[in-house]
């Protein structure tokens, strides 16, 4: 039934209805009369009536309240378990991801990975970051990307020049080799590069003692003090014996001459004995290579093969002053000894010894000469000891004419 104009006998009963029921609410009254819900609230606020809240429900009001709360509660559990469950499978998802590397950049991966199923804000809650620090490094991912594509680069020619030094460079002379091949680059990143890839250069061995002094050898003055610089090539020397440990127990032994000025090792002698000819030996190859040594100083320690005679002799011939260290002074030799630990470490590259003379022969021979022509050297600006002298005589040359 639809009317525009109900007539006061249609609205009081309407009104009586609804008071005769108390089970019943406005809108199902309505619809049995048919009536607008609305208009009908009108009508029973115009006449005044209101039910009592309780007529509804036959039992006492307390009675319903405590299964609805009961039931609230066992919900908001249910609630919160599901809840404990996801953050465990996210936990146990994450933990993959936490293996190695940084640990912020592992969380945003892991969250970038899962957002879709988990929400970025529930996975950051979880992982303890900060959504803004999520959504940074998601900003800054093709700057990574790129930094990490030339840092794969970068690695390969460190690889490269890391394997043509027989594993021996480490991030000083690996970074001036990159810097003369025109790469700009930082040591700390040529050490943040190799470390990530596991390259290192080689360590120092324990010494052997080789050198044996002889207490009735004339005394000779230490005319070096220490002071293992020149700045003129061929001027200044030292040399010392270091041992070439064979397998089975037995050994060689190195003799060696270095200009202070460049490093450059000018001359080398490899034999079975420690006897004074092994110095000699290496000091007349030295002597071969520049021609002359006359004036120069050849400074050592006090092994008895640098206090004997014969070399004594060969100095003289050569025009050579000696100059030997303190007894049982290492550091005044210091120079020489560095050497010998060097070579040793950079051809036995860990090894305890060579397995044949043939072999130790041919890893020296192969090492002596790079030392002078490849090699890179700190002190001298990361250039090898014939490019430094090659470099001292352009200077010298341009003076000259300038002068």
């Amino acid at each position: 039934m639809v009317m525009k104009h109900y007539p006061p006998e249609f609205k009081a009963d309407a009104v009586a209805l609804y008071e005769s029921r108390p089970e019943a609410t406005i809108k199902q009254i309505a619809a049995d009369l048919g009536v607008n819900p609305e208009t009908l609230r009108n009508w029973i606020r115009d006449a005044g009536v209101s039910r009592p809240r309780g007529r509804r429900a036959a039992a006492p009001p307390a009675v319903p309240v405590a299964p609805s709360a009961l039931e609230a509660e066992v919900a908001a559990l249910r609630r919160e378990n599901a809840e404990l469950k996801k953050e465990r499978e996210i936990l146990r998802k994450a933990a993959r991801y936490f293996a190695s590397g940084d640990g912020l950049v592992n969380r945003c991966q892991f969250v970038e990975d899962h957002q879709r199923r988990y929400g970025v804000k529930r996975l950051c809650r979880i992982l303890g970051i900060a959504r803004s620090s999520f959504y940074h490094w998601r900003r800054t991912a093709p700057l990574r990307a790129a930094r990490q594509a030339a840092d794969a680069r970068l690695a390969a020619r460190i690889r490269a020049i890391h394997r043509a030094s027989d594993g021996t460079y480490g991030v000083p002379r690996i970074t001036a080799e990159l810097r003369e091949d025109g790469e700009v680059v930082n040591h700390k990143r040529v050490a943040r590069v190799m470390q990530a890839i596991g390259l290192a250069g080689l360590r120092l061995r324990r010494k052997h003692r080789t050198t044996i002094p002889d207490p009735a050898a004339a005394k000779v003055p230490d005319l070096i003090g220490r002071n293992f610089t020149a700045t003129e090539v061929n001027t200044k020397y030292v040399g010392d014996i270091t041992y070439l440990p064979l397998a089975g127990g037995s050994f060689r032994y190195l003799a060696t001459v270095i200009d202070l000025c460049s490093r450059r090792l000018a001359g080398w002698a490899i034999a079975d004995h420690m006897r004074a000819d092994l110095v000699v030996d290496a000091l007349k190859a030295a002597e071969r290579t520049r021609d002359s040594l006359a004036g120069a100083i050849f400074h050592t320690d006090h092994g008895a093969q640098y206090c004997s005679r014969a070399f004594a002799e060969a100095c003289r011939e050569a025009g050579v002053t000696q100059s030997m260290s303190a007894v049982g002074s290492s550091a005044d030799n210091a120079l020489a000894e560095s050497f010998n630990a060097t070579c040793k470490r950079e051809t036995l590259q860990g090894r305890r010894a060579w397995d044949t003379e043939r072999e130790a022969h041919l890893d020296l021979f192969r090492w002596l000469h790079r030392y002078n022509t490849v090699r890179r050297h700190s002190r001298l600006g990361h250039r090898s000891p014939i490019a430094y002298e090659r470099a001292l005589r352009t200077t010298s040359t341009t003076l000259a004419e300038a002068a």
